[in-house]
C-alpha cells in the first residue's frame, strides 16, 4: 500500500509496548502472539514475574485494538512504534517502544477517518460477528470507526474487516478527540467500576492498569488527554495546593530519600481519600491518606479536569 494512503493500527485487543525486542521472557509468549492470549499470560504470571516487568524494565505501556501507531523501524519480527495517542516526555510525537509486528496491521487511512466512532464505555465489551457470535472482548476506551447504525448495534471497522458492537456498550461520538469534558466527580465515578482490578505494570486496559495508566484512562474517558506517565503528569495541568484539593485532582508521590523522582499517582476521591492502582499484588482501591505512607510521600497535586464552578 502507498504510505500516504495507509496507517498502522493494533490488531489485537491489547498489545504490550516492550522496552526492546529482547524484553519478553519465555513465559510472556502468550502476550506477544496474534491472537493474543492475554488471560493465559496474566494468569501465568506470579507475583515475582509480574514485578519483574517493572524491576527489570521490560514493559513500557500498552495499546488497545484499532489504536493508531507510527512505525519507526523494524527489527526481525518486531516494530519500533510511537503510540501517538499517549503523550510522553520521551518523544514529542507520543509514547515509544517495541511491539511484535504480527500484532499490527496496515490499513487504508480512509477507513479510519469516518465521521463517527464507537467508544467502549463498559469495563469490557464483546466484539461480535454478523451472527452475533463473540469474536473477542475489547477493553474500556477501545474506539473503532462506525460504518453504519442498526437498531441495537453499530457496524464498525476493525483491522480485519467489518464487525459489530452493541449500542448499550458504547458511546457514539464524532471523534475520540471530541468527548465531552467531565467533572472530577465523573472521573472518580468512572474509576470505581475498576475497584479490585489487579495492578499490571504498564497496564493500559480494563484487564489491568498501572497507576498512571489508570489516571490517564479515567481522564481520557471524560475528554482529557493527559500524559501517559506519572512523572510527566506531575509537570502539567494546574497545580493545586494541598488544602484546596478537589475530587478528581491527581496526587503525586515520591520516596522521602528521592523527593524529585515521582513514583506514584492517585486520584483524589474526596474526604482525604484517594482511588488508585497501588502496586503489583494489589487491586485498585479507595484508601484514606492520613496515617499511610502516602501522607508522608505526597509531593504535588495537579488538576486537569474542568469541574463546573471552578
Amino acid at each position: 500500500m502507498n504510505e500516504q494512503q495507509t496507517t498502522w493500527v493494533v490488531d489485537v485487543p491489547v498489545a504490550t509496548i516492550w522496552t526492546s525486542p529482547s524484553s519478553p521472557r519465555e513465559i510472556d509468549r502468550p502476550g506477544i502472539t496474534n491472537p493474543v492470549l492475554l488471560e493465559d499470560w496474566y494468569n501465568a504470571l506470579n507475583f515475582e514475574l509480574r514485578k519483574g516487568l517493572c524491576d527489570d524494565n521490560l514493559v513500557q505501556s500498552q495499546l488497545l485494538y484499532g489504536e493508531e501507531v507510527i512505525i519507526e523501524e523494524t527489527d526481525g519480527d518486531w516494530s519500533k512504534v510511537i503510540a501517538v495517542r499517549q503523550p510522553s516526555g520521551k518523544d514529542e510525537r507520543g509514547y515509544p517502544g517495541w511491539v511484535p509486528t504480527i500484532q499490527l496491521k496496515e490499513v487504508k487511512r480512509e477507513l479510519w477517518n469516518r465521521e463517527e466512532v464507537a467508544v467502549v464505555t463498559k469495563k469490557q465489551a464483546n466484539l461480535i460477528d454478523h451472527k452475533d457470535e463473540p469474536i473477542f472482548e475489547l477493553s474500556f476506551m477501545t474506539y473503532l470507526p462506525i460504518i453504519e447504525h442498526e437498531d441495537l448495534k453499530v457496524k464498525v471497522q476493525t483491522p480485519s474487516g467489518e464487525a459489530w458492537l452493541y449500542k448499550k456498550d458504547v458511546l457514539i461520538t464524532s471523534s475520540i478527540h471530541d468527548l465531552d469534558q467531565g467533572s472530577g466527580k465523573e472521573i472518580v465515578e468512572t474509576g470505581k467500576q475498576f475497584l479490585s482490578l489487579s495492578y499490571f505494570w504498564g497496564g493500559m486496559s480494563a484487564f489491568g492498569y498501572d497507576c498512571s495508566g489508570f489516571s490517564y484512562n479515567m481522564h481520557k474517558a471524560h475528554g482529557y488527554e493527559i500524559p501517559r506517565d506519572a512523572s510527566d503528569q506531575a509537570k502539567e495541568g494546574v497545580e493545586v495546593p494541598k488544602d484546596q484539593l478537589g475530587i478528581g485532582d491527581l496526587l503525586f508521590f515520591a520516596k522521602e530519600e528521592t523527593p524529585e523522582k515521582i513514583t506514584h499517582v492517585g486520584i483524589y476521591y474526596g474526604d482525604d481519600k484517594m482511588i488508585h492502582a497501588p502496586m503489583t499484588g494489589k487491586g485498585i482501591e479507595i484508601i484514606p491518606l492520613k496515617g499511610t505512607k502516602y501522607e508522608k510521600e505526597f509531593r504535588i497535586a495537579r488538576r486537569y479536569h474542568k469541574t463546573p464552578g471552578e
